[in-house]
């Protein structure tokens, strides 16, 4: 029990004493004064730190060396939108006569071009449309006739007046009759001029007015249409824009002409160009903002969207050229930047950096003449080897 009441005793003095060296260093002068040295660790020991990498190190990490490089910085305004196409490219099919949907086999995405038949419609009012043209005709041959008559009469005075203006206004009114119903078979795509009683149809076509995909498909098999229905939409995407909003505040900063980066909300890694081309004046009450129209610089991207596509857009109003390191090469700890300058080998020296500008990749480095031209950094593994 003593024994081990000296070990604890001798323990208990040299923790003390540890501490009191610890705490203390002293020294003598001359004089026998006593005075306390810190043991405060300069900055400029934890910048100039170095680390040592071997070669299976620094593969397996799947690091990468870069140097300071001119990139590119722009001030940017930055917007939301969507894709959308031109009012021209967008039609609301529907039929100039109703009638029952007799033949549909479109299907949601499938391509027509200009002129095709989209779907048929039947309706027994169309013979009786051609029947009132045929015997239009037959009496407009008749009442011409008549009319020249009754002129070369009046001129020599052998007919009355009267007689004269009767066969002239049974000529006019037969004329626009004639002329009233060939529009409208027009309008029916039936050939007037080939059209006699042996061929009167009950079934007429519905023509594709432009190129493009058919987006929406309201009409079916069987169902009465009114000319006031819409039977499906088709969209020309070959003209595909870019509609953006930006704030007001942002007005005097965007004009036509600049550069549009663009992304969309699913995929920020692809980006894809556009040009300013239209900066609307009127401002959106509800909400503040202003709409901005751009086109796609290459028209061929337009196949991989679709119109109402929500996309995030970067207008490009400023650009300027700064030395810059990848975004990946600077570590931030607390209010101070790092990165890793390759002395040689694969020893790296820690080095305290002034940043300035930053965009998606690079971060522009200010104190660029701190460096030896060439120099070397890691651009790719730098975080994981400061903040260890």
């Amino acid at each position: 029990m003593r024994d081990n009441n000296h070990k604890l005793t001798f323990h208990h003095y040299l923790i003390n004493g540890l501490l009191l060296v610890t705490i203390f260093l002293t020294s003598c002068n001359s004089k026998g004064r006593v005075e306390v040295l810190q043991l405060d660790t300069p900055a400029e020991a934890v910048e100039q730190e170095t680390i040592k990498l071997t070669k299976a190190q620094f593969d397996a990490g799947q690091m990468k060396l870069g140097k300071i490089t001119p990139q590119p910085f722009h001030k940017i305004v930055k917007a939301n939108g969507q894709f959308e196409v031109p009012p021209q490219n967008q039609v609301d099919v529907s039929a100039y006569f109703e009638g029952y949907v007799k033949e549909l086999k479109l299907l949601p995405g499938e391509y027509v071009k200009k002129g095709a038949v989209l779907f048929t419609i039947e309706n027994p009012s169309y013979v009786q449309v051609q029947q009132d043209f045929l015997e239009a005709k037959g009496r407009l041959n008749f009442l011409q006739s008549n009319y020249e008559r009754q002129k070369e009469l009046l001129a020599d005075n052998v007919t009355s007046k009267k007689n004269f203006l009767k066969a002239e206004a049974d000529y006019n009114v037969t004329k626009t009759q004639y002329e009233s119903l060939k529009k409208k078979l027009s309008l029916m795509r039936i050939n007037s001029s080939t059209l006699k009683a042996e061929n009167m149809q009950s079934i007429i076509p519905v023509i594709a007015p432009i190129s493009g995909y058919v987006t929406s498909i309201k009409a079916t098999k069987g169902m009465f249409l009114n000319p006031s229905d819409v039977a499906l939409t088709i969209t020309n995407t070959n003209d595909l824009h870019i509609s953006l909003k930006i704030y007001e505040q942002d007005l005097p900063l965007v004009k036509e002409g600049q550069i549009v980066h663009v992304r969309l909300q699913n995929d920020t890694d692809n980006v894809y160009m556009g040009k300013v081309h239209l900066v609307n004046k009127t401002i959106s009450p509800e909400e503040r903002t202003i709409e901005v129209h751009a086109d796609l610089v290459n028209k061929s991207d337009a196949k991989l969207f679709a119109p109402g596509m929500y996309i995030e857009g970067e207008i490009i109003t400023t650009s300027s050229e700064f030395p810059a390191l990848p975004i990946d090469a600077v570590v931030a700890i607390d209010n101070d930047y790092f990165v890793l300058e390759r002395l040689k080998d694969l020893t790296f020296s820690q080095r305290l950096v002034k940043v300035g500008q930053r965009n998606n990749d690079y971060v522009q480095i200010v104190d660029t003449d701190d460096f030896k031209q060439g120099a070397e950094f890691l651009i790719k593994g730098a975080f994981n080897l400061i903040m260890e």
